[in-house]
């Protein structure tokens, strides 16, 4: 009897045969994650380039909660969502002790990872939706977090538009409230910048939000706590296109100099590179006027001096002016009392610009 068991055993196809496949619960890259690429090339990367668009990579970490066992190797794949940009990459076999897969920028993508023992899968799990593309740190104060008029949410058909909160280590559709760190819950301007930066970079768009309302230069300090969530911020970012900053109205309240305006701008980007291991770009948004708070064109212009200044400087560039958008695009004293809802399109229409803008100059040093 027992020869004959292990005669009709043999004749089993190999997957019946083999003992069940164990489930890999990754832990590494997360739903929603986009990690920033390198290598775009703005001058192949247009539709008729010859092998393709040069839209550029990211080289994925990609870890599990089980190890590796001993004699097993570890592979993992990317496979195309519908509708996805980039390009699928096949089994490829990782380094166990650090874990990389390079991945052409797009998506949406499900990444799947898999232990193999000679022919045989012994474990296997997946992630989804991952993308590769272009990710901004944001920081600032009011206009730059969830206090204007109206909550938008991300329109872009996939919902390639995603923001990381730094309190749960976790990524989500860019949908408003953004996780910023004042945990206002009003509208931002952000979700109409992905959905239109995504059909042109032709991949997904990703924000952290580390603003705070209602704060001065000198509450962004090393130091400070606000100094630290964006600190926190970034490290966990890991790599990130720039820096945006929307800030200057408090320093315009407290008639802050030209000087220290500038000393205390120059700390924060220097002492955040070091920490970082990278020196990011600031982009530096012209943020001063509040007309529902006060008229003061002096210190308005004091402001907006010191960032036209420092613009020009190593490090930075300038941003948008939002000042350009008053009358209409502002809340009246019975609103939030910053962007009316056309301002909040008309500020994203800036930003998009400023973002387009500086991804290309970056590509083509």
């Amino acid at each position: 009897m027992r020869t004959t068991l292990l005669v009709l055993a043999s004749l089993l196809p190999a997957s019946l045969a083999h003992a069940e496949v164990t489930p890999l619960t990754l832990t590494a890259p997360t739903p929603y994650q986009v990690v920033q690429r390198s290598g775009y090339d703005p001058k192949q990367a247009h539709h008729n380039a010859p092998g393709g668009p040069q839209l550029g990579h990211a080289d994925l970490v990609v870890t599990a909660a089980s190890p590796v066992p001993e004699g097993a190797t570890l592979e993992a794949r990317t496979v195309l969502l519908d509708a996805a940009y980039g390009k699928p990459v096949d089994w490829t076999t990782l380094d166990a002790q650090a874990p990389r897969l390079r991945v052409p920028a797009g998506g949406w993508y499900r990444l799947e990872l898999r232990h193999r023992r000679g022919n045989e899968t012994i474990a296997a799990g997946s992630v989804e939706p991952v993308g590769v593309g272009e990710v901004f740190l944001i920081a600032g104060q009011s206009y730059s977090t969830n206090t204007n008029d109206e909550p938008l949410k991300v329109t872009e058909p996939q919902s390639r538009v995603v923001a990381f909160n730094n309190r749960t280590n976790t990524w989500q559709i860019a949908n408003d409230p953004q996780p910023a760190s004042d945990l206002s819950q009003r509208g931002s301007i952000w979700p109409p910048v992905g959905d239109a930066l995504v059909p042109l970079l032709r991949c997904p768009v990703a924000f952290a939000n580390a603003g705070y309302g209602g704060t001065s230069i000198a509450q962004w300090q090393p130091g400070t706590p606000l100094y630290t969530f964006l600190e926190q911020t970034g490290s966990k970012l890991g790599r990130f296109r720039a820096v945006t900053w929307q800030q200057g109205e408090s320093d315009v309240i407290l008639k802050t100099s030209l000087d220290q305006y500038q000393t205390g701008l120059r700390t924060l980007r220097s002492a955040s590179a070091k920490t970082w291991g990278f020196e990011p770009t600031w982009l530096l948004a012209k943020s001063t006027l509040h007309p529902t708070v006060y008229d003061d064109k002096e210190h308005e212009g004091r402001i907006r001096e010191a960032l036209d200044q420092l613009s020009r400087e190593p490090g930075f560039q300038p941003g948008p002016d939002t000042d350009h958008l008053g009358g209409e695009n502002r809340g009246d004293a019975n609103s939030a009392r910053h962007f009316s809802p056309i301002g909040q399109r008309r500020a994203a229409l800036l930003w998009t610009i400023t973002f387009w803008t500086e991804i290309h100059r970056q590509s083509q040093k």
